[in-house]
C-alpha cells in the first residue's frame, strides 16, 4: 500500500506507475481517492471545529449554572446534545469515508524501483547474469518422475487416492535426500548469520491482508473453514507477520531471518505438460529468508538476498541464472524481485526455483510495523527470498546429478546428511515413457 501522500501531492506519478503494469482499469481509482480523501479531510476538520465548540460551550454550562442563569445553562446542554448528534453523524462518515479510501488503496500497486524493465508478462523478464556451466549430457535424461520412480523413491498414485492431483509421497533414500537439501539449506543460512525460525502455519486473515494483495490470496490461500485462520503459502507470511503493529529500534536493525515451513498452495489455473510430477504441487516444504531494515539499505539486502540462493546452488554445482522481473509480472506489493532459475538439462532450458523481492514499506505499511527515529517514527522496509524449495528443486538435483547409468551422484555438502552416502542407486527400470 503507497503512502496517501503521494496521491494527494502526485496523482500523475500514481497513474504512470499503473501504466507501467499494465493496469489500465486501475486509473479511476486514484481519483476517486483523491475526491474521498477531500471529503475525509473536511469532514475532520469540521468535526475537529465542532469539537472544539462542545469543549467551550460544557465549559460554559457549569459557570451559567454557578451564575443563576438556569434557562441560558438549559439552552447550552441542549446546544451541546446537537452538537454531539451532529458529530456522530460526522464520525459515521468519516468511518466510511476511510473504508472507501483503503479499499481502493489495498489494490492501487506499490511504486516499482526505476531500474525495473517495463513489460506486459513473465514473457518480458530480463536474464541479468549466469552462474556456472550449463550441461547437457550425451545421454537422454528421462522426466523426473521417472528418475525418482526408478530409486524407488516417489508413490503419485496413492497420493492422488488419498489427496488428489498435486500431491505426493516421497520415500526412502529420495525422501531423506530432500530432509538433507532443507537441513543444509538451514546450516547454510545460519552461517551466513541469518537467525533460525520454525514459525506458525497458519495465519489470521488480517496478517494476510498484511502481506499480500486480494488477488493473490484468492489464488494461493487455504483457508480453515470457520476459523479466521488461512494456511500459509510461505514462511514469509507468518515471519513478517511477526513483526505486526510493533516499533523497532534502529539498534536491533536488520532482523536478518532464515525460516523452515510446509507450504499450501492452491495453484489455481491450468498448467503445461513440464508442470506435471513435482514441478507445481498443493504441498511442499521451503526454507526461506526475510529482512527487515532501515528504508535506505533495502537495495543492498536485496543483492545480498539473491546471491545467497545463487551460492547455496552453486555449492551443489546446479547451474542457475537470474532473471529480472518486469514491471507487468510484479506482484502488486513489490517494488523489485527477481527470480532464480536452475538449469534443467533435459528440456535444455532453465526453470523458476525461486524468487527474491523487496517490497519496501508495502508490507510495514498494512502492518504497522515502524521503526523509532530521532525525528518520529517511520515504516522499515521488507524482503524476502527463497533458499530452495524442494521438491521443485528435486528435478534440478536429480537432473543435472544424473549419471549415465542411472546412478544420481550426492554432492560432497550434502553426504554429511545423507549418512556418508555418495551415490543413489536405481531399484527398478526406469519407464520408457517421457
Amino acid at each position: 500500500m503507497i503512502d496517501i501522500k503521494l496521491i494527494r501531492e502526485n496523482p500523475e506519478l500514481v497513474k504512470e506507475n499503473i501504466r507501467k503494469k499494465f493496469q489500465d482499469e486501475k486509473l479511476p481509482l486514484v481519483d476517486e481517492v483523491a475526491e474521498f480523501d477531500k471529503q475525509f479531510r473536511d469532514a475532520k476538520t469540521k468535526g475537529d471545529a465542532l469539537r472544539g465548540d462542545r469543549n467551550r460551550i460544557s465549559k460554559e454550562i457549569g459557570l451559567l449554572m454557578r451564575e443563576g442563569k438556569k434557562d441560558e445553562a438549559e439552552a447550552a446542554k441542549q446546544k451541546v446534545k446537537d452538537l454531539e448528534k451532529e458529530l456522530q453523524d460526522l464520525e459515521e462518515s468519516e468511518e466510511k469515508l476511510q473504508d472507501e479510501i483503503k479499499k481502493r488503496m489495498m489494490v492501487i500497486p506499490n511504486i516499482i524501483d526505476p531500474s525495473v524493465p517495463i513489460g506486459k508478462d513473465d514473457s518480458e523478464n530480463v536474464e541479468i547474469e549466469r552462474f556456472g556451466e550449463p550441461v547437457v549430457p550425451d545421454f537422454e535424461i528421462p522426466y523426473h518422475t521417472d528418475i525418482l520412480e526408478s530409486l524407488d523413491g516417489l508413490d503419485l498414485d496413492s497420493a492422488r487416492e488419498t489427496s488428489g492431483n498435486g500431491f505426493y509421497y516421497l520415500m526412502g533414500d529420495v525422501a531423506r535426500l530432500h530432509s538433507s537439501i532443507l537441513s543444509y539449506a538451514r546450516d547454510f543460512m545460519i552461517g551466513r548469520g541469518y537467525t533460525y525460525f520454525i514459525p506458525p502455519f497458519m495465519i489470521h486473515g488480517n496478517v494476510v491482508n498484511g502481506v499480500m494483495s486480494f488477488s493473490e490470496m484468492q489464488n494461493m490461500m487455504y483457508k480453515i473453514e470457520g476459523e479466521d485462520l488461512y494456511l500459509i503459502g510461505t514462511s514469509e507470511h507468518s515471519m513478517i507477520g511477526r513483526f505486526m503493529n510493533r516499533t523497532l529500534k534502529k539498534d536491533r536493525l536488520p532482523y536478518k531471518l532464515t525460516s523452515y515451513s510446509p507450504c499450501f498452495r492452491k495453484e489455481v489455473g491450468a498448467h503445461g505438460i513440464e508442470e506435471r510430477g513435482l514441478y507445481r504441487v498443493h504441498q511442499f516444504e521451503k526454507q526461506e529468508m526475510v529482512i527487515v531494515c532501515e528504508p535506505e539499505d533495502s537495495k543492498k539486502y536485496y543483492d545480498e538476498l539473491w546471491h545467497n540462493s545463487v551460492d547455496f546452488f552453486r555449492s551443489l554445482d546446479i547451474p542457475v541464472r537470474t532473471l529480472e522481473c518486469c514491471s507487468g509480472d510484479l506482484a502488486d506489493l513489490k517494488v523489485k524481485s527477481c527470480d532464480v532459475e536452475a538449469w534443467s538439462p533435459r528440456q535444455k532450458k532453465y526453470f523458476e526455483v525461486g524468487s527474491c523481492s523487496n517490497l519496501g514499506d508495502a508490507q510495514a505499511r498494512r502492518l504497522g510495523i515502524r521503526i523509532k527515529g530521532e525525528k518520529g517514527n517511520y515504516f522499515a522496509h521488507t524482503l524476502n527470498n527463497t533458499v530452495v524449495a524442494p521438491p521443485r528443486m528435486l528435478i534440478a538435483f536429480f537432473e543435472n546429478n544424473l549419471q549415465a547409468d542411472g546412478t544420481v551422484r550426492i554432492p560432497e555438502p550434502l553426504r554429511p546428511y545423507m549418512g556418508g552416502q555418495e551415490i543413489l542407486v536405481p531399484k527398478k527400470e526406469k519407464k520408457n515413457t517421457l
